[in-house]
């Protein structure tokens, strides 16, 4: 059931989540029996019984794992055997091509930095996602949680690793990246985003200056940086605006006859937003800037969630996001000393 062009296989923490780890096992199945190559790391005697009949994926056995409430840096460091780690380790040993959890974020971004180190020139990693915009592509963004405060460098930094996802992975040839701010004029904005703007405008990138969340959800940029407190609060936003959208819509609908009769007839319209604007189908979000593929889930992952996280792995680590992402910084870093020079 592998996929013989893709020898490395996918490394999951199967023991990271609040539905771990049946729903990850379910989750990994479906990977497998799509053509995933899939490594689960955890407790085999806790993950072996869930395998239906005539199932076997291999299993890093371990008994540690880092819980939802623990301090993440320290659980990490005194775990050594830890599930998330033993992850993280076996993409640096080169026995995986991608580490995928859905555990406790800090804890993979800690156990990322230990075993894989941060790529050359990068500060600080920043986990990075999509969302769907209104002119039907895609709104790559970044941070969204990893850094509460960032200096100026960092959101310089995160405009490069961002320029490289959306020409690797979304194939757009010259993406436009904005920075996040309450306006688009340069006097707009808080000392953070005023301070990074001569910053971002020396990256090799195409950065077009300050972007409302607005401008940017209609199309105006296919990148937007921001501090990972200020992402966060937007993804959340966002995802509670399609939440609230999806529920009057749903009042309106069951509330008249006429508009049941007609939801019948856009059942199939209905389907492919849910695809399109479900945490499900998007799956995880990205760690960037570490040395190697990472995948960082939503605690509350279904198997739905679990097999998209694993698909997108699995084309970033195709596409050498990593790798491409450290010539990226290591080119921006020349043109800045020359610069100075």
């Amino acid at each position: 059931m592998g996929n013989k062009k893709n020898a490395l296989p996918i490394a999951l923490d199967a023991m990271g989540g609040d539905k771990a780890p049946a729903a990850i096992v379910v989750g990994a199945i479906r990977a497998v029996r799509a053509g995933i190559d899939v490594l689960l790391v955890g407790d085999a005697d806790l993950i072996r019984p869930l395998f239906p009949k005539g199932v076997d994926i291999p299993i890093l056995h371990t008994i540690q794992a880092v819980g939802m409430g623990e301090s993440p840096a320290a659980a990490v460091r005194a775990k050594k055997e830890a599930s998330v780690r033993l992850a993280a380790r076996c993409v640096a040993d080169g026995r995986a091509s991608a580490v995928v959890s859905f555990g406790n974020t800090g804890a993979l971004m800690a156990a990322c930095l230990m075993e894989l180190g941060r790529i050359d020139g990068i500060e600080r990693p920043a986990v990075l996602s999509t969302l769907p915009r209104s002119d039907g592509g895609q709104l790559v963004i970044l941070d969204l949680g990893a850094n509460v405060d960032c200096k100026a460098s960092q959101l310089g930094q995160f405009a490069v690793m961002g320029d490289v996802f959306a020409r690797c992975v979304l194939q757009i040839k010259k993406p436009r990246v904005g920075l996040l701010s309450n306006g688009k004029e340069d006097a707009k904005g808080n000392e953070q985003v005023r301070g990074a703007l001569p910053v971002l405008a020396k990256m090799p990138v195409n950065f077009i200056g300050q972007v409302e969340p607005n401008d940017a959800l209609n199309g105006g940029c296919e990148v937007v940086v921001c501090d990972g407190f200020v992402g966060n609060v937007m993804l959340k936003s966002v995802e509670a605006a399609i939440a609230v959208a999806g529920h009057v819509l749903k009042e309106e609908i069951l509330g008249r006859l006429d508009a049941k009769l007609g939801a019948r007839l856009l059942r199939g319209a209905f389907r492919r937003y849910r695809a399109r604007t479900s945490a499900s189908g998007v799956g995880g979000a990205y760690l960037v800037g570490v040395k190697g593929t990472v995948l960082v889930g939503h605690g509350a992952a279904d198997p739905t969630a679990v097999l998209s996280a694993i698909k997108r792995a699995q084309s970033a680590a195709k596409e050498g996001l990593s790798g491409r992402i450290g010539e990226a910084i290591t080119a921006a870093l020349a043109g800045a000393m020359a610069d100075d020079t």
